[in-house]
C-alpha cells in the first residue's frame, strides 16, 4: 500500500517525499535566518519578523511530521504551511537583497508550492 493510499489521498510518494524534504530544508533555513536577523538587528529583528520567522520553522516542523506520520489531516496543515512560508518569503524580501535574506526568501517560496501541492492533491 503506498503512502497516497494509507492517506487516503491523491499525493504520490515522490511528491510527498519531495514535500517532506522541502519543509525540512525551509525549517533549518528560517532558524538559521532567525539567528541571522537577530544579530543584525534594527528592521531584521523586528518582532513581526522574528514571529514570522519563528511560525514558517515551527509550521514546516509540524507539516513534515505530519505527512511522516500519514496523518490524514496532512493535507490541511500543508495547507497552512503554504500561506505562512508565503508572508515569511515576502518578509525576508522586503528586508533587503543579501545572500541570507534571498536565501530564506526562495526557500521558503519553494515550500510554499511544494505545500500547495500537497493541499491540492
Amino acid at each position: 500500500m503506498t503512502n497516497a493510499q494509507q492517506t487516503g489521498t491523491n499525493n504520490s510518494p515522490s511528491m510527498m517525499q519531495d514535500c517532506i524534504q522541502a519543509c525540512s530544508d525551509c525549517h533549518d533555513v528560517c532558524l538559521q535566518t532567525l539567528n541571522y536577523c537577530l544579530q543584525q538587528g534594527g528592521r531584521h529583528a523586528e518582532a513581526s519578523h522574528v514571529r514570522l520567522l519563528m511560525d514558517c520553522a515551527m509550521i514546516c516542523h509540524t507539516s513534515e511530521d505530519f505527512m511522516l506520520r500519514g496523518s490524514e489531516l496532512h493535507a490541511r496543515v500543508c495547507g497552512v504551511c503554504a500561506e505562512v512560508c508565503e508572508r515569511c518569503a515576502e518578509s525576508c524580501e522586503a528586508l533587503g537583497d543579501d545572500p541570507q535574506m534571498r536565501t530564506c526568501a526562495n526557500t521558503c517560496r519553494r515550500c510554499a508550492d511544494s505545500c500547495r501541492r500537497m493541499a491540492h492533491a
